[in-house]
């Protein structure tokens, strides 16, 4: 009787755990907001026990990012949600602050609706982990724009394809940036009347890079430029005008992405987006959250694949005849940033999964690495935006106080100019009469050094005061004589600085690494002994080598390059797997 009286006593804790356990709501649909890369609003609908659907009605992130993918935060965890009963979603890496904005939307609505958010974000959902092995013809690492241009360009050629994404989104670097492809003779400059050519195109890089630049990849670039662009459009790419960067560039080929804007919106993923589902549409299979890390080669050294580890911590083996790495530079590595590079930035405007792994992954073929300490630099003020937008009429000068170049220019010529004088940062000096916004908004900032003398100036920025007043007393000359014989700047940007003086720091930020694995005008991975390794290719900031000069010279270089080399490494190893 007593074990009758225990095992009934069992059964009834059971059944009212059982009760209180089970998510109890007022049943309706439910407005929610909360703030993601900008604010986002959700409709939640409730039955009394269940969500029944997530509905974000409003909201403005990044296209490729927070949305635009499957994988991506607003097409994948609203559903995750739903069939999972849960706000323990995995916040999608590479848009957690999309992934989070979702989850805390929800959070809301349930306890508008009588629920207990807390537990949901505490019920976890079991998954199986597990070491897996897949076998392919062609094996891509890194799903930026080279990735996602040699793995497209390696389906299309009849490969059968896996391509492995750090990340939880396509798209690195590309997907943020300001979404510009450069090329030329392209269909859309005859559109627009503009007349261009690779001749011309080939010698404006050599203009700016000399010596530095390999002609021969150079001018395979810019002779295939306009092809590889219709390439990328014909497979859903998304332009709407072409223009320059700077009034000194008078070449009319940097092509903009649907929307896009000056310095860095995140319009890539216009690019990006559209290839990401051609590839998947072509047959090929994607698997984020996938880091490449090894090479596997057979019983004669010879490349058969790569490794990965997952995000759960298993591995991931794939065997295939051809590998491509296209896994980005070095820059989110700050260890090795500091290394190569005298200007430790600020900032990195780079996803944190952008950290060499390439030139690691070709130890194990004996891949030959080239090192550089030039890199994608700029450096523009963080407080006001002095730098992005051509102001011109005050002085820039180094850390020291010197004035360094013609502020007429572009803000990769400046930047340049201020590291060859060994300035880790700059100075925009100007005083009340500056007529850019910019520079009026940064006078208006109680952050902005300001002084009556040069002298005292440079003591508040920590420049040399004689070297900083002899700077400003040479520019007021110049200005005063109406001609800038040390530096060629236009007479009409002359203002003299005879009022308060103000400095604005430019600061450096990187957006990309120059570099990386050595490869040829066939995106072949060479070794330390100049030989080309069978099956290996590599393309983007992963094997940016002899693309440029130390100067950045335009916006959408690395892009179209990236795009272009990596679709030249698909069309190889797609041949080799044969």
């Amino acid at each position: 009787m007593k074990r009758l009286f225990a095992a009934m006593l069992a059964l009834c804790m059971v059944l009212c755990l059982g009760a209180a356990s089970a998510e109890a709501y007022t049943a309706g649909t439910y407005t929610a907001s909360s703030q993601g890369m900008k604010p986002m609003t959700l409709e939640v609908t409730f039955s009394d026990s269940a969500i029944t659907e997530v509905k974000i009605t409003e909201h403005g992130e990044t296209y490729g990012i927070g949305y635009g993918l499957d994988a991506a935060p607003v097409e994948a965890i609203p559903a995750w949600i739903v069939e999972n009963q849960s706000l323990a979603a995995d916040l999608i890496t590479g848009a957690t602050i999309s992934s989070r904005a979702i989850i805390n939307g929800v959070a809301d609505a349930v306890a508008q609706a009588g629920g207990d958010a807390e537990a949901l974000k505490a019920k976890t959902v079991e998954t199986v982990i597990e070491n897996k092995t897949l076998e392919c013809d062609v094996v891509v690492a890194g799903a930026g724009a080279a990735g996602l241009g040699a793995a497209v360009a390696a389906v299309e050629n009849g490969a059968s394809v896996i391509l492995l994404e750090k990340q939880g989104v396509t798209g690195g670097s590309t997907t943020r940036s300001g979404g510009y492809f450069i090329a030329a003779g392209t269909s859309l400059q005859k559109e627009l009347g503009i007349e261009d050519s690779p001749e011309a195109f080939f010698d404006f890089y050599k203009k700016i890079g000399g010596d530095q630049i390999n002609d021969e990849k150079v001018m395979d670039f810019c002779v295939n430029s306009a092809a590889c662009y219709e390439w990328i459009v014909g497979n859903g790419a998304k332009f709407d005008g072409v223009t320059t960067v700077h009034p000194t560039h008078t070449e009319l080929r940097v092509h903009n992405s649907l929307g896009g804007q000056f310095m860095g919106t995140g319009q890539g993923g216009q690019m990006t987006a559209p290839m990401t589902k051609a590839f998947t549409d072509k047959g090929g299979q994607l698997i984020y959250n996938a880091a490449a890390d090894s090479l596997i080669l057979d019983a004669e050294g010879k490349v058969a694949g790569l490794t990965a580890t997952m995000k759960d911590g298993s591995t991931l083996t794939v065997n295939a005849k051809a590998v491509v790495l296209a896994t980005g530079g070095y820059a989110g590595d700050k260890d090795l940033v500091n290394q190569h590079h005298f200007c430790q930035p600020a900032t990195y405007s780079v996803p944190t999964s952008v950290t060499g792994d390439a030139v690691k992954i070709v130890e194990a073929v004996d891949g030959k690495v080239e090192w550089t300490d030039a890199a994608n630099i700029s450096m523009v003020s963080f407080t006001c935006g002095v730098g992005c937008y051509g102001e011109a009429a005050g002085m820039i000068a180094s850390q020291q106080g010197e004035r360094v170049c013609n502020e007429y220019c572009y803000f990769y010529t400046y930047t340049e100019a201020l590291l060859k004088a060994g300035s880790a940062y700059g100075w925009y000096i100007t005083d009340a009469d500056d007529p850019f916004p910019t520079a009026q908004y940064g006078l208006m900032l109680e952050s902005t050094p300001h002084a009556a003398t040069a002298a005292e100036l440079a003591e508040l920025i920590g420049a040399d005061a004689a070297t900083l007043t002899a700077s400003i007393e040479r520019y007021n000359e110049l200005c005063a004589a109406g001609e800038d014989k040390d530096f060629g700047k236009p007479v009409e940007y002359m203002n003299a600085l005879d009022k308060e003086l103000y400095a604005i720091q430019l600061s450096p930020s990187i957006s990309g690494t120059y570099g990386g694995v050595l490869t040829d005008v066939e995106s072949q991975v060479i070794n330390n002994a100049g030989e080309v390794v069978p099956g290996l290719y590599a393309a983007g900031e992963a094997s940016f080598n002899g693309l440029v000069g130390s100067e950045y010279p335009v916006c959408g270089t690395a892009i179209g390059m990236a795009f272009y080399f990596g679709q030249v490494a698909g069309e190889n190893a797609a041949a080799f797997a044969k």
